[in-house]
């Protein structure tokens, strides 16, 4: 069973993203890993085979002059066959 990442990250170009995932998949060759900076969160998605150790990427983005932070998973609670929303 893979597991699965996401950070919310400040890389905002193309060519960022690609310098950061060589970077990645050179030091952590059992990660997958992409981008989407179309989304707001300019998301960084790790993928591996492997336990992925979520503190190591931000970790490893700061040392290289980016910031990133886990993005939680936000899934409702369930309860028999619904799904609980609460009001905030």
């Amino acid at each position: 069973m893979n597991s699965i990442e996401v950070f919310k990250t400040n890389v905002e170009t193309t060519e960022q993203a690609q310098q950061l995932l060589d970077l990645i998949h050179r030091n952590f060759p059992h990660y997958t890993a992409n981008f989407d900076l179309e989304d707001c969160d300019r998301i960084l998605r790790i993928t591996s085979a492997e336990l992925i150790r979520e503190n190591v990427i931000p970790e490893f983005l700061q040392q290289n002059g980016f910031d990133a932070a886990v993005l939680a998973d936000e899934v409702p609670p369930f309860i028999g066959n619904s799904v609980i929303l609460s009001a905030s």
